[in-house]
């Protein structure tokens, strides 16, 4: 190889990568001097006032901002939606997301981060990141143990996209815990750029036993928060956050015979950003066609 082409192809390797994780890092170090919790109760306070035109006037410059697709919304006028987070939750019309024949499918609208297998306890998040399933879930290692070696999926949601949260699969909840955190941006530059990003984040646990079908034993659904995501609901408890107390939060429905189909609602984000999917060790093969970085849309097959 001529010396210019073998020096050409050292940087290649080597200083490029380099290059972009530290820029990458210094794209995301504003965050951490803002005041990230005073940003999202203020947003949290004008996402949920109802302000008549102004309201609508906010909603019509997002639609244009980020060319959202209203012809798919159960109501496609934005002067219907009284407050900007009703906007936000919008629903979709009927047989808008038809779900695939498939024994996972996918519980959002937006775009892959990362998936495939657990390394013992540990998550993928970008190169160079990883995070352990016990900090994820807040510290139990107990819970964390039941998906060592499985398999994850984390989803991101973009402003743009549809915010409701449905089940990959059929399950009973057994359990919900709050997890207090920091509230960085989720998006991809910022996945690359703060180590254990999701396991940081504010976040809310829901965990599920499975049928015996889909999933054998439980499986974990993770809603995390992020920098302007006023809040985060389920359908069974309603608004979780906020209050914001702090601490950790557990409630269990082990004595309660709350159980969803496949498709089902579970939950909304009030503001958008990411779905992290824990699932028990098994022979799972996630869909040929999924990579990191691409496209998904609610109710496509999840597995092959």
């Amino acid at each position: 190889m001529p010396q210019c082409a073998l020096s050409r192809w050292l940087q290649s390797r080597t200083l490029y990568p380099r290059v972009s994780a530290v820029s990458d890092r210094l794209a995301v170090l504003p965050q951490y001097l803002l005041p990230k919790q005073a940003l999202t109760r203020l947003a949290g306070l004008f996402a949920s006032a109802q302000l008549g035109s102004l309201t609508t006037a906010a909603i019509r410059r997002f639609i244009e901002r980020y060319n959202v697709n209203m012809a798919e919304a159960a109501n496609p006028d934005p002067a219907a939606y009284a407050s900007f987070n009703d906007f936000f939750t919008r629903a979709l019309k009927p047989g808008a997301r038809p779900l695939a024949p498939a024994r996972l499918v996918c519980p959002v609208d937006g775009a892959i981060s990362q998936f495939g297998s657990i390394a013992h306890d540990e998550i993928f998040q970008a190169k160079g990141h990883q995070f352990s399933t016990t900090a994820l879930v807040g510290g139990d290692a107990q819970l964390a143990a039941q998906f060592q070696d499985g398999h994850f999926a984390t989803l991101y949601l973009s402003p743009r996209d549809y915010h409701r949260i449905h089940m990959p699969c059929a399950g009973r909840l057994t359990r919900m815990i709050h997890v207090p955190g920091e509230l960085f941006s989720v998006n991809p530059t910022t996945a690359r750029g703060v180590p254990g990003l999701f396991a940081r984040n504010e976040r809310v646990v829901c965990v599920f036993e499975g049928d015996g079908q889909s999933v054998q034993g439980n499986f974990v659904l993770v809603l995390v928060g992020a920098t302007i995501v006023g809040s985060m609901a389920t359908t069974w408890h309603g608004v979780v956050n906020p209050p914001r107390p702090g601490h950790l939060r557990d409630w269990s429905y082990e004595n309660q015979d709350i159980r969803f189909s496949q498709g089902d609602e579970m939950g909304r984000f009030l503001l958008g950003s990411t779905v992290v999917m824990l699932f028990p060790r098994s022979g799972m093969g996630f869909n040929p066609a999924w990579r990191p970085g691409g496209a998904i849309r609610l109710g496509e097959a999840m597995v092959a």
